[in-house]
């Protein structure tokens, strides 16, 4: 990668839709999903604001729902 390029991230989310960044050209680690969304960190860092708008794990969610 070239110096002047910033460094690219994953945004990742486990079975629980619980998100996180990761660094691109790493394996995601077991438990871990790419999401299909790739970009500077400050890029992730917003898509992930848009998208998880509830921080309740999905396991609680569906139980509260039940």
């Amino acid at each position: 990668m070239n110096e002047s390029s910033p460094q690219q991230y994953l945004v990742v989310a486990n079975d629980e839709e619980q998100y996180s960044l990761w660094e691109a050209g790493r394996p995601v680690p077991l438990g871990w999903h790419d999401r299909g969304v790739r970009g500077t960190k400050e890029e992730c860092l917003a898509h992930i604001e848009r998208v998880w708008t509830d921080m309740r794990p999905l396991s609680l969610r569906v139980s509260m729902a039940g």
